[in-house]
C-alpha cells in the first residue's frame, strides 16, 4: 500500500478527482488531498476528507504546532504526488520553481514521483509558454497523463479536458511500481460466508462480511500480486483489479477453489465456510411452518482447507487458513495446524465485540511451526482489517521468498 498525495488544483475538472481518490483506494492505497485555494471553489475539502478519511490539506500556514513544515514531512512519506487535474498556473509554478502555497512546496520538497494530468482551455495548452513549462517538467522526469478531446467548460470542442479517472489511476499504478516477494506472483483469497439453501427463502450461514478476506485480497495487489478472489455472498465491492469469482454454497467454493488452486502460489482462506449442509439439498418449495418443532438433516461440507492440505507440503501452494475461536485459542490453533498440514493459521476471538465479524477491526494470534516443529505464536494486537491483512502477507512474504519468483499464469481475451 502506497501513500498518494493528490494534487487538486482549480479546475473545472476537479470533481473527477473525487473519482481518482476513490479508486486509488480500491487498488489499495492511502491517499491524502492537497487543495489549492481555487480548487476549494470547485469541489468542497470535506468531499476528499469524507473518502480519504484524511485532513485534507488547504493552508500552508495553518495554525498548529510545526504546521509550516507539514509539507516537508509528508514530501518523505509519499510515494507519489499526483496532480489531477493541473491548471496552467500550477504548472507553471511547478517549472519555475515557485512555492506560494502548500502543493508547490510539496513539489519542491518531495523526492517522490510526480504524475500531472493537465486540463484547460484548448489555446491556453497550445500557448509556447505551457508547451515550455511542460517541456521542463518532462525533462526533469515529471510524468503526464494527455489531457482528452472533446467539450471543454467554456464551450469549445478541442484538446484540454482532463483525462478520465480510470487513465489517471492506470497511469498513477504504472509508477507506483509494488516492491516485495509477492511481485509477479499469485494468491489465491476467499472471503465472506458460505449460504447453504434450506429452501428457495431459507438459508444457513453466518455473520461474515468478507472484509477480512477483502483487505488480504487488497493488500496482496498493492504488493504486486496477481489476485484470485472467490467471494462467497457479499455486499461488498472487491478490490479493482482482482479475478473475482462469486459462489454462494461451500460446495461451489471447494469448486472455485479447486479450479484455480494450479495458478496460485499462496492460499489465504480467509472465507468462513458453513460445516453443514442440508443432507437433501434444498427444497424445491418454501417450508410450511407446522404446528410442531421442525427438524433438519444435515452433513459435513467439503473441508477445503484440509483437502488443500491433502496435497502435501511439496508442489502445493503456501496454505493460511483462519480459526474462529471462542476459547483455547491457541490449542485449537495448533490442532487445525497440524491436523490440516497447512502452514499458518490466523486464529481470532470472535466473541470480542470489537473484532471478528461486522466490524473494521480485528486482533488475533497468528500460529505456525517452526522447522523443529515447535509452536510459534504471535499476538497481533487490535487495529484495522487491512492492519492485520499486512502481518499475514509478511510472513506469506517471506516463506515465498526462499523459492525463486516466477510469473504467474496470465489471461488473455481471445
Amino acid at each position: 500500500m502506497a501513500l498518494v498525495a493528490l494534487g487538486v488544483t482549480g479546475g473545472i475538472g476537479a470533481y473527477k478527482s473525487v473519482e481518482v481518490a476513490r479508486a486509488l483506494q480500491q487498488h489499495g492505497h492511502d491517499v491524502v488531498a492537497v487543495m489549492t485555494e481555487s480548487a476549494t471553489r470547485f469541489v468542497g475539502p470535506l468531499t476528499f476528507e469524507a473518502i480519504t478519511r484524511r485532513r485534507v490539506i488547504t493552508d500552508q500556514f495553518a495554525e498548529g504546532a510545526n504546521a509550516d513544515i507539514e509539507h516537508i514531512a509528508l514530501a518523505s512519506e509519499i510515494e507519489l504526488l499526483l496532480i489531477a487535474p493541473a491548471t496552467a498556473n500550477t504548472i507553471g509554478k511547478l517549472a519555475n520553481g515557485l512555492a506560494d502555497d502548500f502543493l508547490s512546496a510539496l513539489y519542491l520538497a518531495t523526492t517522490a514521483s510526480v504524475l500531472v494530468a493537465p486540463a484547460m482551455n484548448t489555446n491556453m495548452l497550445n500557448n509556447p509558454a505551457v508547451q515550455q513549462n511542460l517541456s521542463v517538467l518532462a525533462s526533469r522526469g515529471v510524468r503526464f497523463v494527455e489531457p482528452g478531446e472533446g467539450y471543454l467548460a467554456c464551450g469549445w470542442v478541442g484538446k484540454g479536458r482532463l483525462a478520465e479517472p480510470d487513465e489517471i489511476v492506470a497511469a498513477a499504478q504504472q509508477l507506483l511500481r509494488p516492491r516485495g516477494a509477492l511481485a509477479s506472483r499469485c494468491v489465491l483469497v476467499t472471503a465472506g460466508p458460505t449460504f447453504e439453501d434450506l429452501d428457495p427463502v431459507r438459508y444457513l450461514g453466518n455473520r461474515s462480511t468478507g472484509r477480512m478476506g477483502f483487505a488480504v485480497a487488497a493488500e496482496a495487489m498493492a504488493r504486486g500480486a496477481r489476485v484470485l478472489l472467490v467471494a462467497g455472498p457479499t455486499s461488498l465491492e472487491p478490490p479493482a483489479g482482482a479475478e473475482v469469482e462469486r459462489v454462494r454454497s461451500a460446495e461451489q467454493m471447494r469448486q472455485a477453489v479447486m479450479t484455480r488452486v494450479d495458478e496460485a502460489d499462496a492460499v489465504v482462506m480467509a472465507a468462513a465456510v458453513a460445516d453443514y449442509t442440508p443432507t437433501a439439498g434444498s427444497a424445491p418449495e418454501k417450508l410450511r411452518k407446522g404446528e410442531g418443532d421442525l427438524s433438519l438433516d444435515l452433513r459435513r461440507t467439503p473441508d477445503i482447507l484440509a483437502e488443500l492440505g491433502r496435497m502435501g507440503s511439496t508442489g502445493r501452494p503456501m496454505l493460511v487458513g483462519f480459526a474462529a475461536e471462542t476459547s483455547d485459542l491457541i490449542e485449537n490453533a495448533t490442532a487445525k495446524l497440524r491436523s490440516k498440514n497447512v502452514d499458518v493459521i490466523v486464529a481470532n476471538d470472535v466473541s470480542r465485540s470489537d473484532a471478528g465479524f461486522g466490524v473494521e477491526t480485528n486482533v488475533a494470534t497468528i500460529v505456525s511451526e517452526s522447522d523443529a516443529g515447535e509452536v510459534i505464536a504471535d499476538d497481533i494486537p487490535l487495529g484495522s482489517k487491512r492492519a492485520l491483512a499486512g502481518e499475514i502477507l509478511d510472513r506469506v512474504e517471506r516463506q515465498l521468498s526462499a523459492t525463486v519468483a516466477t510469473p504467474s499464469p496470465t489471461t488473455t481475451d481471445s
